[in-house]
């Protein structure tokens, strides 16, 4: 918005197709949501219940400002339980969910005009935060015909003396890809050879459907040159709790709670407690989630395939989205979006929103459960020109 009272840099409208879409999903009375990763589920009752009865023993001011002492442990303990990764107290932080996470690690190590490169199609914000940082964002484009993993040399080319940072997502958002472990090797060979970090951005390290889960920090040397994002959001459906952590070499930890004191101060304290009790009752809270979700992503990514003019990578790899090609079709990511939410009522999100390379794909959130799944499927297959 153009106004005397707003900063200049944001005269030019930077709203991502995410907030739009939630004004989108009210144009209609029937309309089915496909469109965020905001899931249908609710937070388990051992962590509400848990959290609330802290909440009325008391545990309603600030923390510490790295974190609750006591979270902090649970999540040292995860990953040496989990990963077999040695992680030191002076090297986590909690923070106010991983996107802010995402903008305090960029903001800790990007110089002006330093150069960070984004594996793409990308989590939307990215760019923008990179901007924020004043660094300049590079889209490292991945294909569906190369599985959508990183090539190497494509990379390789892509680093310049400016460059500081190269950011990874396994599971993808919105890809639902896995890097392998081959290709991850190679990428630690790259951030040697250039001298860079890593950020790797785990947040759906719960759902590795093909393979076990492996986070870049484990491979050897990399821990060092990684910072690794890490949230409850999904892996515990607590979105609307806003807590996630960073681990990271303690001295970017020490300028991140620099940072973020000027921020938001601490994370939530309720939400820590929260954090405190999922990681402690994961065994029992995920293995029922994350099959519901296996479940709706291998529903819909067979319906999707079943429509003459779109597809998608089956069976389904991670994540809890879809990356669902409608080349096909001779339409635009937002074209044919649109003429999904005008004939059949159904949001989702056209593939370019999540960079250059996302063109001629739509992103479907599997947030919703397997019987509105298949009303959406049922109205979509209804339109004429994906037959």
């Amino acid at each position: 918005m153009k106004h005397k009272f707003i900063a200049k840099r944001y005269w030019k409208d930077q709203s991502t197709a995410m907030g739009q879409s939630d004004v989108i999903a009210k144009s209609f009375n029937d309309v089915i949501n496909l469109s965020l990763g905001d899931p249908d589920l609710i937070t388990h009752s051992i962590i509400i219940d848990n959290a609330f009865a802290d909440a009325k023993a008391g545990h309603t001011k600030y923390t510490d400002f790295r974190g609750d002492p006591e979270l902090r442990q649970e999540i040292i303990n995860y990953y040496r339980e989990e990963y077999a990764i040695d992680v030191k107290d002076e090297e986590v932080f909690v923070c106010a969910s991983a996107c802010l996470g995402m903008y305090l690690a960029l903001e800790a190590i990007v110089d002006d005009g330093d150069e960070v490169i984004l594996q793409a199609p990308y989590f939307t914000p990215y760019p923008q935060q990179v901007v924020l940082a004043r660094g300049i964002p590079v889209e490292l484009p991945t294909y569906e015909e190369e599985d959508f993993q990183i090539n190497i040399e494509r990379l390789e080319g892509l680093i310049t003396e400016r460059t500081k940072a190269l950011v990874i997502n396994s599971p993808s958002n919105p890809t639902g890809n896995c890097l392998t472990v081959e290709v991850m090797e190679k990428i630690a060979q790259i951030a040697v050879k250039y001298d860079l970090i890593v950020i790797a951005d785990d947040i759906y390290t719960s759902f590795s459907y093909q393979n076990a889960f492996v986070p870049f920090a484990s491979l050897p040397g990399m821990k060092e040159r990684t910072i690794i994002l890490n949230s409850f959001s999904k892996n515990f459906t607590m979105t609307g709790w806003r807590i996630g952590n960073i681990i990271a070499p303690d001295y970017i930890i020490k300028t991140i709670q620099q940072i973020n004191e000027n921020v938001v101060f601490t994370a939530p304290s309720i939400s820590q407690r929260a954090a405190i009790y999922a990681l402690r009752n994961r065994h029992e809270i995920q293995p029922p989630m994350i099959e519901e979700y296996r479940k709706r992503m291998f529903y819909a990514a067979e319906r999707i395939n079943r429509i003459p003019k779109l597809s998608v990578i089956y069976p389904p790899k991670g994540s809890f989205y879809l990356f669902m090609n409608i080349k096909g079709t001779g339409l635009s990511s937002a074209e044919a979006a649109d003429l999904i939410l005008r004939e059949a009522h159904v949001v989702m999100l056209p593939g370019d929103a999540f960079g250059a390379c996302g063109e001629g794909y739509i992103r479907i959130a599997c947030t919703v459960n397997v019987e509105k799944m298949k009303e959406a499927f049922d109205r979509i297959e209804k339109i004429s020109l994906f037959n």
